[in-house]
């Protein structure tokens, strides 16, 4: 029985995020020229669950491009709307657009000059109405089996922050790089700030031989340096290939033995050549993208 009602409610709110794709349409586009063409923050604001909901909205915009801070409307006619320009985009969360926190909070940011985004579930509510775009984010029903704890509608409005947030990566042309900037602290900033300078084997703890070097000796030098590939280079120091693991496997299938033959018979002729300068995980990047292991 509780299983059945966890997939329910994962039914219903799944089902509340699909009823908004057919409800997307121009003022969407023009919620997102607004955004990119703005000299302001986009200031995200909303009471209750819905203000939590803006809190998340706003780091994914602020962390991707999209200068963003949440603003409490209680507190913002206590004294924080001096943190407003009119310059900015207000955000405005409300299911219903009747909460009296936002809508005592509108008329005053709108005499300031700041334009005003609004998500609703009532297109008809006074927060809509003084809105200068209205998206729509209402549900059917919510999750919650009295109607009434916001469940559904707030991740229906949730949805919506990450549809925006992301056509503004993608306009922005948001990269790895600009996400890294944002983020230097924790393993994730770790992850996207290490070079492939500071990973890669160099000198003596890089297997090469020549192309005219035995298998069998090949197979020594890849041993003895712990790597399962070494280098193939010309008598020049040219890279010219590389032999790896799955080289020597497909050669056995091929033929038993292969001790004797040279490097350059079974070697991979167009090794992936990256830079120094690349991160390591654009580098595992192109491990993925080709299906290998191994970059020089």
């Amino acid at each position: 029985m509780i299983i059945d009602q966890v997939k329910d409610v994962l039914q219903i709110e799944a089902q509340g995020i699909l009823g908004l794709v057919e409800r997307v349409g121009p003022e969407f586009e023009e919620a997102v020229q607004m955004i990119l063409t703005t000299r302001g923050r986009v200031i995200l604001t909303g009471m209750g669950k819905a203000g939590l909901v803006g809190r998340k909205i706003s780091a994914t915009l602020s962390s991707t491009g999209t200068p963003s801070f949440f603003m409490h409307p209680a507190e913002a006619i206590h004294g924080d709307l001096g943190m407003v320009t009119k310059d900015d985009i207000i955000l405005s969360i409300s299911n219903s657009g009747h909460t009296q926190e936002i809508n005592k909070l509108l008329p005053i940011i709108k005499k300031m000059g700041a334009r005003i985004i609004s998500f609703t579930g009532d297109l008809d509510s006074p927060m809509a109405r003084i809105s200068d775009v209205v998206i729509d984010v209402g549900v059917e029903r919510e999750a919650c089996p009295m109607g009434l704890a916001p469940t559904t509608s707030t991740t229906a409005a949730l949805a919506m922050g990450d549809a925006l947030a992301v056509v503004l990566i993608n306009l922005r042309r948001f990269n790895q790089r600009d996400f890294q900037r944002f983020h230097p602290g924790g393993s994730l900033g770790e992850r996207l700030a290490t070079r492939v300078s500071e990973v890669m084997f160099t000198g003596d703890h890089m297997p090469v031989v020549t192309r005219g070097s035995l298998v069998g000796d090949a197979v020594i030098e890849m041993d003895s340096k712990g790597i399962g590939a070494t280098i193939v280079v010309s008598d020049e120091r040219k890279v010219e290939g590389i032999l790896t693991d799955g080289d020597l496997r497909r050669a056995l299938i091929r033929r038993k033995e292969i001790h004797g033959l040279r490097v350059e018979e079974i070697m991979t002729t167009s090794p992936k050549i990256l830079t120094e300068n690349l991160t390591a995980a654009e580098a595992l990047g192109l491990m993925e993208l080709y299906g290998i292991t191994h970059l020089i």
